[in-house]
């Protein structure tokens, strides 16, 4: 007799216009691989809440930025949470799957961050610089970021946006996790071209700044992605650590390397299965 097979709904959302990036592809190609191991059935994030009860997981991938179907999410996260319905990754996430507030607090503690307040009367602990980089506390995928000259910051400083100094860093780099494991890096070496990304090879003061953001998290299980620039001084600083929904940027990785994080992401989902079954 057959083993039974564990059924998942994939939510992702095929037909987003992701600029430099290609979600519908990444997910075909990523989801050909899982049917291997699982049962699995691809939703629009609009339908999770509706679909959820006939699977034995949600899991939640290229489904774009919240804020194109807040409420539709509002109301599939208090449903799963309210029946216990296990979704990955876990809803329990303290990055951005909840907001930026996580870069307020910790650059606040110190942390290796971009400087990061939201209210006029904090300017001061930001270096000083000529420009400033402005975006919403809710924001994804670059909506709402624009850059402004310092002058222009007291009426926009009112708590509801972010606040950082514009950094002439010289690269933007990705750490790629599964659990707590890295799976690879990439980088993108024109800052003007953030999605033109390369093979990168982290050393270990890269792979120990990385972890330490996925370790704050505390997911236990998951993907996730930790985004950092290269700032002048030679230090890495964290732009972004992405929890909910990370593009995973398989196109840019060899067959060995995709390979191995396919044969991760399966060994953890099925562990993730087994903790919430």
């Amino acid at each position: 007799m057959a083993p039974v097979r564990s059924r998942l709904l994939y939510v992702t959302d095929l037909a987003y216009p992701a600029r430099g990036r290609r979600y519908g592809d990444e997910d075909i190609r990523l989801t050909s691989r899982l049917r291997e191991d699982f049962d699995l059935a691809l939703c629009h994030p609009r339908d999770a809440a509706a679909l959820m009860d006939a699977f034995d997981a949600v899991v939640v991938r290229n489904s774009g930025p919240v804020l194109e179907y807040r409420e539709a999410y509002d109301d599939f996260r208090a449903r799963a949470l309210a029946r216990g319905t296990p979704v990955y990754n876990p809803l329990t996430g303290r990055a951005d799957m909840a907001g930026k507030q996580y870069l307020l607090d910790l650059s606040a503690a110190g942390r290796p961050v971009i400087p990061t307040v939201d209210r006029l009367e904090d300017l001061c602990r930001l270096p000083a610089s000529d420009r400033y980089v402005v975006k919403p506390k809710l924001g994804a995928d670059s909506i709402g970021l624009r850059t402004v000259p310092a002058g222009e910051l007291p009426g926009l400083a009112d708590g509801s946006v972010l606040v950082q100094p514009h950094i002439d860093f010289a690269y933007e780099v990705s750490f790629y996790f599964v659990d707590h494991d890295i799976q690879y890096a990439l980088y993108a070496p024109d800052p003007e071209r953030r999605w033109e990304l390369r093979p990168y090879e982290p050393s270990r003061e890269d792979l120990e700044f990385a972890r330490s953001f996925v370790e704050w998290n505390t997911l236990a299980h998951g993907v996730q992605r930790v985004d950092a620039c290269r700032a002048p001084s030679g230090e890495l600083l964290l732009v972004e650590l992405e929890d909910l929904n990370p593009y995973l940027s398989l196109d840019a990785v060899d067959d060995t390397r995709r390979d191995a994080f396919v044969a991760a992401l399966k060994s953890s989902l099925r562990r993730f299965l087994a903790a919430t079954g």
